[in-house]
Parts: structure tokens; sequence; C-alpha cells
């Protein structure tokens, strides 16, 4: 059994179990949803589904994950990066609009979802398209509407949040424009279950199956390889970005393993996944030089990560790191990000550190995480 936490949804025998309604809203209960292979290629379909042509202009986040921008540069779009507020949403004032600018990307961080009221209003007065980017929050009531239902289009990233080997969705409270996806090909299909029985078997979660799996997979992959140390964030071109975030299956068909396991019950994610954020949270509140990023857990949010400021960040993160735990960072930085005056999402980049809180982790998981960092 692998000694690193899992740092996805990892399929078991106890996700079969358990309601199979969530009890809070979700992205793909928008009237029109389209299942696409990641959150990314999502965003490129909503690139595309709104017209954006070359020279048009998407506003982006400073605080993100390479993935999120790559998607919007396939589909030809400039890019215009704005600073965050506090909270997390986008510090309008600090905005002016270029001449030519479609839509802005607005990212639901770390599953706590939050009104989009002041963004929505922004929007309408400047005649942008608002996509709403739910890749780290599926589930939950972003103030006075459902997530997702704030923006033109929402994205989301059904791996962060089911045991699927891949899927992104995107939707709308509108109908979507046809789009055109080639089908996965045979082989594609076998490796994506493939993919769900290594990693499950990884994890120890099909009791009885397990040592037989365990023992097809090693003869397949060799010896077991060491986990590469944690290196520093390098400054990586736009093209090594584009590369690195391998938009290839944009237009494919995602795999029957995708569309099967996207169907299993929901109860359990989001009940296990309160749970985890809440014993991360309550070790965060006893640690000297680090504290909880935005406070306490909302009531109807499922959360994806427990986000946790360190003012010495560096050794607490590889510490962490070389512990096997499930944490990482977003400290890659976009070529052409400005530096924006009192922009929190550059600070963010170096002191936020995101504890995974998937509901595939285990409570002696979480306890060595929080072991780690009170020794630290």
């Amino acid at each position: 059994m692998s000694t690193r936490q899992p740092t996805h949804p990892t399929f078991g025998w106890d996700n079969l179990g358990g309601d199979r309604d969530s009890g809070l809203p979700a992205v793909d209960d928008l009237p029109h949803t389209r299942l696409l292979t990641s959150g990314r290629a999502a965003l490129f379909a909503a690139c595309k589904a709104l017209g954006v042509q070359p020279g048009d202009t998407v506003l982006a986040p400073s605080y993100h994950c390479p993935t999120l921008v790559a998607p919007l540069r396939a589909a030809g779009a400039e890019l215009q990066f704005y600073p965050l507020g506090p909270d997390g949403l986008p510090a309008l004032d600090a905005i002016t609009p270029a001449p030519r600018t479609k839509a802005i990307v607005v990212a639901q961080l770390f599953g706590l979802p939050r009104s989009l009221a002041a963004v929505r209003a922004w929007c309408d007065r400047h005649g942008i398209a608002l996509v709403e980017d739910c890749a780290h929050t599926f589930f939950g009531q972003a103030g006075e509407r459902p997530i997702g239902h704030w923006g033109d289009l929402a994205t989301a990233s059904v791996s962060k949040f089911f045991p699927v080997p891949e899927a992104g969705l995107l939707a709308s409270a509108n109908p979507l424009p046809p789009q055109t996806l080639q089908p996965a090909s045979a082989r594609q299909q076998l490796k994506a279950w493939v993919n769900v029985l290594e990693r499950s078997s990884e994890q120890g979660r099909l009791t009885g199956l397990n040592t037989v799996l365990g023992a097809l997979f090693r003869a397949k992959n060799g010896p077991p390889r060491p986990p590469a140390p944690t290196a520093p964030p390098r400054v990586l071109s736009e093209a090594d970005n584009m590369a690195e975030c391998d938009l290839s299956r944009s237009e494919q068909a995602p795999t029957g393993a995708a569309r099967r396991l996207f169907g299993l019950p929901r109860a359990r994610i989001v009940a296990r996944r309160r749970a985890h954020f809440e014993m991360l949270y309550r070790c965060a509140q006893n640690l000297p030089g680090a504290r909880p990023l935005l406070g306490a857990l909302p009531a109807q949010a499922a959360p994806y990560v427990m986000p946790l400021w360190v003012d010495d960040a560096e050794p607490v993160y590889a510490a962490l790191r070389a512990a096997g735990c499930a944490v990482f960072r977003w400290d890659r930085v976009w070529p052409g990000v400005p530096d924006f005056h009192d922009d929190h999402g550059a600070r963010w980049r170096t002191h936020v550190l995101q504890l995974l809180c998937h509901q595939d982790l285990t409570d002696p998981m979480l306890a060595h995480t929080c072991g780690v960092l009170e020794k630290l």
C-alpha cells in the first residue's frame, strides 16, 4: 500500500453506499450541462461558447493554477490579470477592462463558496461575460445563489470531487452551443478503468482484490520509484506552461469510466469532506506562526482544501511533502502577471498551503498531517 496520501478521490467499495443526494446544491443542477475530459477542457469550451476570438481579452486572477490560464490562451484570448482582495474575489476597483474584453474568470476557491453579487453587477455594467470557475467548489450555496448560478457559464473539475479517471463539466442556465467531441478510443476506455483500479489497489481500497491487483500492477510497473523531492518553484515560459497543462484532449469525449463513476452516491462525499476540514481547522487554530486563511467552514459547503496561511511557509511545505501529506501550493506564476499594489493573490502564492480534505483520506492520514504541522 502506498505511504503517500492520495491527492485525488480514490474509488473503494465504500463509495457505493449512502444517499445519492448530497444535501447541497451542485454545479450539475444547472439545466444545461456537458461532461468533458477535464476542468481545463471546460474552460476552453467556455471560451469557445462565448465566441472568444484572437485579439479578445479574458480577465484572469493573479492567484491561479496554470491549468486555469492555459485553456484561455489555447482559445486565442489575450490575458489581462487582476488582483484579489482578502476574500479571494476580484479587487474590482483595480480593474480597467481592455476595449475587447470578452469575459472574466472568477474562481470559487478552496471549496468555500462566496457570493458573486458584486462581480455579477460589475459584469453587467461593463457588458462582460462571467465564467464562474467551480474547479474547487462542486457543491454549495454561494451567498444568495447556488454554486455555479452566478456565471453566464460555470466550469467544474469533476475529478477533484469524484473518483473518476478524468472529467470536467461545462454548465449554464441557458442552452449551450453545439460542440463536436471526438469519442475516446478503445485503448483510452480500457486505460481509464486500469488507472482507476491501480489507484484503488495502491491505497488498499478494494478489499478482496487488493492483493491480486497489487501483484499485477507491480509486475506491470516494475520496482517502485522513490518520490521526487520537492523542487523550488520554476519560472516557466508560456510555451512550457502550455505543454505541461496538456490540452490535447480538450475536444474529446470523456471515457465510460468517468461517466459511470460520476454517478456515485454523493452524501458521503460532502459529509466526509466537511469532517476532514473541521479536523484540519481545529489543528490549525493551535499552530504558532500559522492560521486558517478564511475562517470557519460555511454551513453549506463541501470543501476542497483547508487553506492554511503560514508565516514561514518554505520549510513547512517541504516537510509536509517529504512526509507524504496531501498538500500543495499555487506557487507557479504565469508569465506576465503584474506586481499589483496590495494584491492578496501574490501573498497567497508564497504563504498559503492547501491541505486536501477529500473524502477518501482517512482519520489516521489527517492525524499524521496534523502531527507534522505540530512538530514544526
